[in-house]
């Protein structure tokens, strides 16, 4: 069997353009105004989940970012993913990942053992100016992502001129090279004509960003996906009115049949 690293060194045509210093905007204008225009395109950005139940909603989070960075580029995303999450939670959903914008065709996944693979394949891919974005998920401590890795992918990031995400969940935030770091929970979405599931809805908290002013930690933001837009929105209804919690993402097949009345856009 062929393993999934030499497999992504001979599919990929590598090339390292200088870095571009040139941000990538969200969409929401409160948050862009605080953001100075955006997350830095050319970078490596954090999404974390404090509990496995907002871990889709950090995944999703990390695509949605995805999505706005490869824009108009006709480059794929690469998805590397350690197989205790797939067993965990399940794999991605390709409708999911449409619902988001994203043309599932256009999405190449590797499934890897631990996290010091993950790490290796994000790095090489990150490198490469033929992929649009690269994805990381990492699941528990993972302590091959430390403070050497994480350079080394910003690095990449910054020679390629293409974004690295990586998305954890069951971890504590630490010291990293990430331009931003980033904690996210799911919100209630506003449910549609005949109770039809609404935007995913997002509560995410700036945890770290790079020449940000003092202050901005944990600062907390409530923005929606707008899916037609490709982009974000500033969230302005009041979330308490609303009666349940509606999931931001799920990944693992079909819906079930009483889905589109409990659960929110799937992603992944």
């Amino acid at each position: 069997m062929t393993h999934p690293l030499a497999s992504l060194r001979k599919s990929l045509a590598c090339a390292y353009p200088a870095a571009a210093f040139e941000t990538v905007a969200l969409g929401a204008p409160a948050l862009d105004r605080r953001l100075g225009g955006g997350i830095l395109r050319a970078a490596l950005h954090e999404a974390y989940a404090e509990t496995a139940a907002d871990a889709p909603a950090a995944t999703g989070f990390a695509l949605a970012l995805a999505r706005r960075a490869m824009a108009g580029a006709e480059k794929p995303l690469l998805w590397v993913r350690q197989e205790a999450l797939t067993a965990e939670a399940g794999a991605p959903y390709p409708p999911g990942l449409a619902d988001i914008g994203l043309d599932p065709a256009a999405v190449a996944f590797i499934r890897v053992r631990d996290a010091r693979e993950a790490l290796q394949a994000g790095a090489e891919a990150g490198r490469c100016a033929a992929v649009g974005a690269t994805l990381i998920e990492l699941f528990g401590a993972a302590r091959a992502y430390d403070l050497t890795a994480s350079r080394r992918l910003a690095l990449a990031a910054a020679a390629a001129g293409a974004p690295i995400f990586i998305v954890r969940a069951g971890a504590v935030s630490a010291p990293s090279a990430a331009a931003s770091r980033w904690l996210v929970r799911a919100l209630p979405s506003r449910p549609l004509a005949a109770n039809a599931p609404g935007s995913a809805a997002f509560a995410i908290f700036l945890l770290r960003r790079r020449g940000g002013a003092a202050g901005q930690e944990r600062q907390e933001w409530r923005v929606e996906w707008s899916r037609d837009r490709g982009a974000f929105k500033d969230r302005i209804f009041d979330a308490p009115s609303l009666s349940r919690p509606v999931a931001s993402l799920s990944v693992g097949g079909a819906p079930d049949e009483g889905a589109s009345q409990t659960a929110g856009r799937k992603f992944g």
